[in-house]
């Protein structure tokens, strides 16, 4: 039994459509990138553009994807078995290919670990199942509370409704945000935010 409140709550979330994030994320590229099989994704900086990378790991190898331009720079068809996937390291990390090869990353997705849930400047993201098993995504400036409509201070970005969600978060910069699920990897980006010193 759930009460009046949590009723609500669940509500409101049901009511939300899918709607555009606000100003200033902006879409990458077409918005989503389809990749069969996605198993976790993870975050890293570009060494000569300072760009966020996105670092996918599906069944079908390892892809590292510039935030910024949504360009893919590198492929692993054939990762190494013993490090493949996440869960053979005991900090859910891969190595690191192309422009960041030597290095590991982190990966959020199918076998546990998390990505970033708050930026430096405020924006928080939640992951919440109102119809459970799909997910919705909703992004907002509120600090979570997400009260009142949607398009107010809170935003209804993603709704997993044809496949399994895998991670959702920012990067440690703030500066891209990612959702990832079983089949599609999907971002926004928005330009540097002056930090006080």
């Amino acid at each position: 039994m759930i009460t009046e409140h949590q009723q609500r709550v669940r509500d409101r979330y049901l009511a939300a459509p899918v709607m555009p994030a606000p100003a200033p994320w902006q879409p990458v590229m077409d918005r989503t990138t389809t990749i069969g099989g996605l198993l976790g994704i993870g975050f890293a900086v570009h060494p000569d553009t300072g760009h966020d990378l996105v670092m996918v790991v599906s069944q079908d190898g390892h892809g590292l994807f510039d935030a910024v331009t949504g360009e893919k720079i590198a492929r692993d068809r054939h990762p190494d078995p013993a490090t493949g996937v996440p869960d053979a390291h005991p900090d859910l990390a891969c190595p690191g290919l192309g422009p960041v090869a030597g290095t590991e990353i982190r990966i959020a997705g199918l076998f546990g670990g998390g990505l970033h849930l708050t930026t430096p400047d405020g924006w928080t993201l939640d992951v919440v199942s109102p119809d459970w098993p799909q997910d919705r995504v909703i992004l907002s400036v509120d600090g979570g509370a997400n009260d009142g409509a949607a398009g107010g201070t809170w935003w209804h970005v993603f709704h997993s409704n044809r496949s399994t969600l895998r991670a959702a978060g920012f990067s440690p910069s703030g500066l891209t945000l990612a959702v990832a699920t079983s089949s599609d990897l999907t971002l926004w980006t928005r330009p540097r935010f002056p930090i006080d010193d």
